[in-house]
């Protein structure tokens, strides 16, 4: 008998207009608590605009989402305050220190100065960031701000860390690094829901949806959809899909 997994994320029907376009066309899914969760599609499919409805940024148009408990709608900040959330575009100030940012941060995130200190050192130890603190973020390397920018996005501890192609412009070797940090975070019971276009990433998954022109077109195990299309790669899956859409 399969065993009843809590859901930390509930979707009904969700849509998003911007006049007469819909960006997001009613979508239906749940995420279950400590999954690491795929939502992926190509560039332009709507997996921004979704996860913007999600963490409370964007109201949706119609439909209804809980996420971690919280009603989207209502409780919007609410929301904010039990997760993470890393973008792409934006992670960290490239202006600040490494040092200044953390604390920035964890200001923003409502943790008292006894806090940040602790979760600070925490931090530089477990990257290793010792002798770069004093260092302008915008002097990393890509990676660094990267890795930095998913720490910084946990440290109040938040039930769901939200990410936003994450590991958009780094190496593959950088990539699988990220990843690794992915799976240690998932592995102390966060839920992870990462946006990318990086078919591969699928395979890192628990779980992974596929949108397509706002529509979610599959959802299911990286080796369930495998089998379903009849290919050996999730890059197949996606490739298959979008010419029987055509």
């Amino acid at each position: 008998m399969e065993s009843v997994q809590e859901k930390i994320i509930i979707v009904e029907n969700l849509t998003k207009q911007f006049g007469d376009f819909t960006a997001v066309k009613g979508i239906s899914f749940h995420v279950n608590k400590g999954e690491i969760f795929g939502f992926l599609g190509a560039n332009g499919a709507g997996k921004t605009t979704a996860m913007k409805m999600l963490i409370g940024i964007s109201n949706p148009t119609d439909g209804t989402a809980n996420v971690a408990g919280f009603d989207v709608h209502t409780q919007s900040e609410e929301v904010k305050r039990n997760i993470g959330y890393m973008s792409q575009k934006f992670s960290m100030y490239d202006d600040l220190t490494v040092q200044e940012n953390i604390t920035f941060f964890g200001g923003i995130y409502g943790l008292s100065r006894k806090q940040i200190k602790t979760k600070t050192e925490e931090l530089i130890a477990e990257l290793q960031l010792g002798n770069i603190t004093k260092t302008k973020v915008g002097d990393l390397p890509l990676g660094w701000k990267q890795k930095l920018a998913f720490s910084v996005a946990l440290l109040h501890e938040p039930k769901i860390v939200f990410l936003d192609e994450p590991t958009g412009g780094v190496d593959p070797i950088t990539r699988r690094q990220f990843w690794e940090l992915i799976y240690a975070e998932s592995n102390k019971g966060t839920t992870i829901f990462v946006t990318t276009h990086y078919m591969d990433e699928a395979e890192y998954c628990n779980r992974v949806s596929i949108m397509v022109d706002g529509v979610i077109e599959a959802l299911d195990t990286p080796k369930k959809l495998k089998e379903q299309f009849q290919v050996n790669s999730m890059n197949e899956v996606f490739l298959k899909l979008a010419r029987n859409i055509e």
